[in-house]
């Protein structure tokens, strides 16, 4: 029983959805969501997502900030931090405030990143048009 509630208080406050889950059709939520299963649909919040290394998420995102381990077809707008791991593969175009990609991050489709000021000015767009180079390059990571 004792590692029952240090595993509860470790989440309180993060909803899970496993990889044995299923979902078809579309998902709100407020505060923070782990997807580790498959979802079939959309996804729209004002919280903090994590994509699990298990997941399989078919369809547009929307969420003030996401972290991807695993695979995503479908565009991602995010209101502030999106940050791409290693293993995760990312098929859609993005679009945030703050853009984080790891070395071995698999990304096809195009990124906007705007500074997001309320002031009027020029987005910061990068275009990553070469697949074949490699993420180090264009994101300074390491050796």
């Amino acid at each position: 029983m004792t590692d029952h509630r240090n595993y509860m208080a470790e989440h309180s406050g993060k909803d899970v959805l496993s990889s044995d889950v299923e979902i078809k059709g579309s998902i709100k939520f407020q505060k923070e969501l782990l997807i580790d299963g498959k979802v079939e649909g959309e996804i729209n919040s004002d919280g903090v997502l994590t994509i699990g290394e298990n997941a399989d998420i078919r369809g547009a995102i929307k969420t003030k900030s996401i972290t991807v381990y695993g695979k995503v077809h479908g565009n991602i707008i995010v209101g502030e931090r999106c940050e791409l791991k290693a293993c995760c593969t990312l098929q859609g175009d993005l679009k945030a405030t703050r853009l984080v990609v790891e070395e071995g991050a698999t990304f096809i489709g195009k990124s906007e990143v705007s500074s997001g000021k309320l002031v009027a000015s020029k987005p910061e767009i990068v275009r990553h048009e070469e697949p074949a180079a490699p993420v180090k390059a264009a994101f300074g990571g390491r050796s």
